[in-house]
């Protein structure tokens, strides 16, 4: 077996008196494809840098093989003094790195070599940073959070690009459908300490939850007692990941209803807002269209919204996403067309930039305005620190400052925020940016339970499948249209992803029409699909039948004193049916998309 490129063993690091590292490990291969995943806050960012030598840990070892080449993409990446693009990306090149590479990269990506740094968007500085990563073809590449901010066609470029990359790849990301497509092994960062699974992310988080459910077992079976906010924050959270059929449900039964809304607004013009009594009626557009001189930015577009609809707007870099929120909720006229937006309407609105956050105030002031220990949500008041719970912070991070946290800890308690107001409209800009796997699934929760509309600027694709009842797509010369359900579903409908605005960045990727997102969708459910898609919900409610008699049995509590071998026996039972019925739910909901997709 070849050594290691990159090796870091038995990583310990404290921040402040508490430990973030304690044994952490990393080895990296010739050709691996490594995901880093764990909760925000845990430390992956921490690890990476480590792994580059930017931070020198307290005790462990850091080994690269003489000779290799190592880059890396920061979750934040400092342009410096920088004068030019170019600037920034030349001093990232080694003595017999290839210039032109870089160049052509440039090109790739649509961006200008003498452009500033301080004139960028975050799209494009992100795009300037992967160039500096990209462009010496390195031995290993680590990336941080790499799909952050970019549009869905710089998804698809890089995940091309990559797919070609030669080099060991280690990847920090939220994005599921990204680290389905490039990850063949998983290293999971928990409680500063790193496990590995030398299988996809696919097969991850059913893995995880496993080792999760063998911990609680055993922590019970050795009648430890295990504090209970660590409890909720470590298994309560996992059980939440585990979509059951009646939220699935309820998502099928939304999406239904917004197509059959769809057929209508397509065949006749609604004239009667009376017929939308008792605030169902969020919002109408007739013929609305939107030109700031430089071409058509919305063209002669019609939607009928509703409440309780969640409202995915996607399309490139350019196309106009952020005008049409402001046109659909009344922060700007439309050129043309009329705009009637429902009766009592109580609007809240989550920027990506998080900018509105003030970095010397704490958790909790922030959340009380500085005032009190409650804050009130949906008309109740609660203490500061369960909310805070709700969000996954533990109760000590209640007076952290705002500046010390990480994004991902700041997008959630953006989320808490903006939760706390009274609404019954959110407007959501890239929510997902930054946010762990865990929170994701929690923020997917939260929006399935909410009573009022939602409507989401994303370019992550699993999210939009798992909240949206439809997407509205840019097409070309500012069109833009509407499918029921979510990505995967509008891909079906429309036969090609979302493309670059013309003269935009990505727009001139010749590798592109190979790119994984553009792969057509089957026509119908094969046989075996079919029959699994009618056999999996029996098999499922058996499932559960079975796991609650174990979990009787197992409740009894002199049953490990008096019967241990039965104890283990029914342990083991139990844990092979926990994960016998997530694989079941998956492929259900798997099929089950799918089908909805088809028809």
């Amino acid at each position: 077996m070849a050594p290691p490129l990159l090796l870091l063993n038995d990583i310990h690091l404290h921040l402040g008196s508490t430990p973030l590292l304690a044994g952490a490990g990393l080895a990296v291969g010739a050709g691996d494809r490594l995901a880093l995943v764990g909760r925000n806050g845990s430390g992956k960012s921490t690890l990476l840098r480590i792994a580059i030598g930017a931070v020198q840990p307290e005790r462990g070892t850091r080994f690269l093989q003489p000779g290799a080449t190592l880059r890396a993409l920061p979750q934040e990446p400092d342009f410096g003094a920088a004068p030019t693009i170019w600037a920034y990306v030349e001093a990232g090149l080694g003595p017999s790195d290839d210039p032109h590479r870089a160049r052509w990269l440039l090109d790739e990506l649509g961006l200008d070599p003498e452009a500033p740094p301080a004139r960028l968007s975050g799209g494009e500085m992100r795009r300037a940073a992967l160039i500096r990563a990209l462009a010496p073809n390195p031995d290993i590449l680590l990336l941080d959070e790499p799909t952050n901010h970019l549009d869905l066609p710089a998804i698809a470029w890089l995940e091309a690009e990559l797919a070609q990359f030669r080099g060991a790849l280690v990847t920090i990301s939220h994005d599921r459908r990204f680290l389905e497509r490039l990850s063949r092994s998983m290293v999971w960062l928990d409680r500063g300490t790193t496990r590995r699974l030398d299988q996809g992310f696919a097969q991850f988080e059913a893995w995880r939850d496993q080792v999760l459910e063998e911990e609680e077992r055993d922590a019970h079976k050795l009648d430890r007692k295990i504090v209970r906010e660590e409890h909720w924050m470590r298994y309560g959270v996992t059980a939440r990941r585990k979509r059951n059929m009646r939220r699935v449900g309820e998502l099928a039964a939304l999406r239904q209803r917004r197509r059959e809304a769809l057929r209508v607004v397509g065949t006749v013009r609604m004239n009667a807002a009376e017929a939308e009594g008792g605030g169902t009626l969020v919002i109408r557009a007739e013929g609305i269209a939107k030109d700031f001189g430089g071409g058509p930015v919305v063209t002669d577009f019609s939607t009928r919204i509703l409440r309780g609809d969640r409202i995915g707007v996607i399309g490139a870099n350019g196309a106009g996403k952020t005008t049409l929120l402001q046109l659909l909720t009344g922060a700007l006229a439309p050129d043309a067309g009329a705009i009637t937006l429902g009766t009592g309407l109580a609007m809240v609105a989550l920027d990506q930039s998080r900018e509105s956050l003030d970095p010397a105030l704490s958790v909790q002031a922030t959340l009380t305005g500085g005032t009190g220990e409650t804050v009130e949500v949906a008309g109740q008041k609660r203490h500061v620190i369960g909310y805070l719970k709700d969000f996954l912070f533990l109760p000590e991070q209640a007076g952290t400052a705002v500046g010390v946290l990480s994004g991902g800890e700041r997008g959630r308690l953006m989320l808490a925020r903006a939760l706390a107001r009274p609404s019954n409209l959110l407007v959501l800009d890239e929510p997902t940016n930054d946010l762990d796997l865990e929170t994701l699934d929690l923020l997917e929760e939260l929006l399935a339970s909410y009573a009022g509309t939602v409507l989401v600027v994303s370019h992550d694709r699993d999210f939009l499948d798992r909240v949206c009842t439809s997407v509205i797509v840019a097409e070309e010369a500012g069109r833009w249209q509407e499918y029921a359900g979510g990505y995967s579903d509008m891909l079906a409908q429309r036969g090609a992803g979302v493309t670059a605005k013309p003269g935009a960045p990505a727009a001139r990727t010749p590798r592109q029409a190979a790119k994984p997102a553009a792969e057509p969708a089957k026509r119908r459910l094969t046989f075996k699909q079919q029959h699994a898609l009618d056999t999996l919900p029996a098999s499922m409610a058996k499932l559960e039948q079975e796991i609650a008699t174990l979990q009787q049995a197992l409740a009894a509590p002199d049953l490990y004193a008096r019967d241990r071998p039965r104890f283990e026996r029914f342990s083991t039972a139990l844990t092979e049916k926990q994960a016998a019925l997530v694989a079941a739910e998956e492929e259900w909901l798997e099929l089950e998309l799918l089908r909805e997709a088809l028809d």
